[in-house]
């Protein structure tokens, strides 16, 4: 069993040495990561400047582009052979609801999934770092039962799993929760403020965010103190909107003479 490790904090970052570390036990790992912090890059691609791959160590690499990067350059350029699993993380901070579209994490995942990989994003509510270690085993246990279930059933075509930790020590999880996503709003998302020299900075990402969703929502399970697993699929269609919008087809688009 091949196992192909990244992450968007780095390859330096201790939630990925966590995550290579429960994996070793379960199969081969080699990990392809950023070479800095990649966060909210979402599914970026670098196409206008050239990449590098370093290796730093026995299957370890850092990469200087982006997790998308990663995966990209691991399946094409660092591997033998196709890996049988892409695991991302574990995340420095919590990817649920709206997070999803933004996270280098989740994006990972997203494209081991495109190249029809099995690929699982993981991630550490609040990203508090003193839990990353004690988690180690959990993720060991969740890889086990994701790699000895049925593939299939479990990755269905164009689908992820993304997995949320809660924010608290490993020995009180509750237990597993298969979730949807919920949404998540901020009240303030910008912050103005002015720089030493007098002109105007904008920082994105100010505010608490506020979470809102129906019962079986990601954010409900990890406050409640239970690993949210939601599978993520990369179709975006709203197929219950197209019965609606067919009328279009009638639609002459040749204007009034």
């Amino acid at each position: 069993m091949l196992f192909l490790v990244t992450n968007d904090d780095g390859y330096l970052a201790p939630g990925i040495k966590a995550l290579a570390r429960a994996l070793d036990r379960v199969g081969d790992v080699v990990i392809v990561a950023p070479d800095r912090e990649q966060s909210a890059t979402s599914h970026s691609l670098t196409l206008h400047n050239p990449l590098r791959i370093r290796q730093t160590g026995d299957n370890e690499y850092h990469v200087d582009g982006t997790p998308t990067d990663c995966v990209m350059l691991a399946v094409s350029a660092v591997l033998d052979r196709q890996p049988d699993f892409v695991f991302s993380g574990i995340n420095h901070g919590g990817n649920m609801g709206e997070d999803v579209l933004y996270s280098g994490t989740v994006s990972a995942a997203m494209e081991g999934t495109l190249l029809g990989i099995p690929s699982i994003a993981i991630s550490l509510s609040q990203g508090n770092e003193r839990w990353i270690d004690g988690y180690e085993s959990v993720v060991r246990r969740l890889a086990e039962e994701i790699v000895s279930g049925p593939v299939d059933a479990t990755f269905p075509s164009n689908t992820l799993l993304n997995i949320n930790l809660p924010d608290r020590d490993p020995t009180e999880v509750q237990g597993t929760r298969v979730t949807s996503l919920g949404k998540r709003t901020y009240e303030d998302p910008i912050v103005t403020d002015v720089d030493p020299r007098g002109k105007t900075y904008y920082w994105i990402g100010g505010g608490a965010p506020t979470w809102e969703g129906p019962e079986g929502s990601d954010f409900l399970a990890v406050q409640a103190g239970y690993i949210s697993i939601t599978p993520i699929q990369l179709d975006l269609t709203n197929h219950r909107a197209i019965p609606g919008l067919k009328r279009w087809e009638d639609v002459s688009l040749r204007g009034k003479d």
